[in-house]
């Protein structure tokens, strides 16, 4: 199984539809079984389309991309988390070419006000791989010394609120890095998740982010932020960080998180 993980920085790029082609030319090219997005937005006067999804969602213009290139076999869920940049609906999404057995969508900070930029939630989906369930959260988390919405709160908050009977992962911008001890990263690996970088049988350095960017504004060090985490210890093929000028081209001010994993 191929799984994918990437903060979009969505609507914020320069050649922002250049780079939606270059990742879905990489999705036909490289054939993800789940993909999960963060910084998913829309802009909040578009027109509905869809539910809850409007006309220029970075999702849906993703997959009628997709469908462009023939790859039509996509299913894509989407929900929105806070107003980002004023007037974009930001929001988490799963694609998958698996069937849809469920959707989920929670939130995990103590604001539940979408009018507040640190307003959190998860969106996740159930499919049937190999006659087994096994369940995806997009996750775009805090910040660890936040003292609103503190970090170990939403993990809290999240761990208690996924799936566990089934197999599941947990894919995205954790924004805790996993170079930094006694934080977020280690907070999660103490409550009995497994890290698919440390477990693959090939992996390169991890590095996801280099120096400045929204929500690191100080940051001088390389990050390993964006992660793919499970609660079922299955072994994976190989992590490699896509996305970053040497993987492809950089699409984001975040790199992506590609796995392959035996289930």
């Amino acid at each position: 199984m191929k799984l994918l993980t990437l903060n979009c920085h969505s609507w914020q790029e320069d050649q922002q539809l250049e780079k939606i082609k270059i990742l879905a030319e990489t999705i036909k090219e490289n054939q993800y079984d789940v993909i999960a997005l963060q910084e998913v937005s829309q802009h909040k006067l578009s027109p509905l389309v869809d539910r809850h999804i409007r006309r220029g969602n970075y999702g849906l213009v993703l997959i009628e991309e997709l469908k462009k290139l023939g790859v039509k076999d996509f299913q894509f869920t989407w929900d929105f988390s806070h107003i980002g940049y004023d007037v974009y609906e930001e929001g988490l999404a799963i694609l998958t070419r698996h069937e849809i057995k469920e959707e989920y969508s929670f939130f995990i900070t103590k604001s539940h006000d979408q009018n507040y930029w640190k307003t959190r939630k998860i969106a996740g989906t159930k499919i049937l791989y190999q006659n087994r369930h096994i369940s995806f959260y997009s996750c775009h988390l805090g910040w660890w010394h936040d003292e609103e919405e503190p970090f170990k709160h939403q993990a809290e908050s999240l761990l208690a609120q996924v799936q566990s009977n089934d197999a599941f992962f947990l894919l995205g911008d954790f924004n805790s890095s996993a170079f930094s001890r006694d934080e977020g990263y280690d907070y999660m690996i103490s409550h009995g998740l497994y890290d698919t970088y440390e477990l693959a049988d090939e992996k390169d350095s991890g590095v996801t982010v280099k120096g400045k960017i929204a929500g690191w504004d100080e940051n001088k060090q390389d990050l390993r932020i964006d992660l793919i985490l499970s609660n079922k210890l299955f072994q994976p093929k190989y992590s490699k960080v896509i996305f970053n000028g040497l993987n492809k081209p950089v699409i984001s001010d975040h790199y992506g998180v590609e796995v392959e994993v035996e289930i």
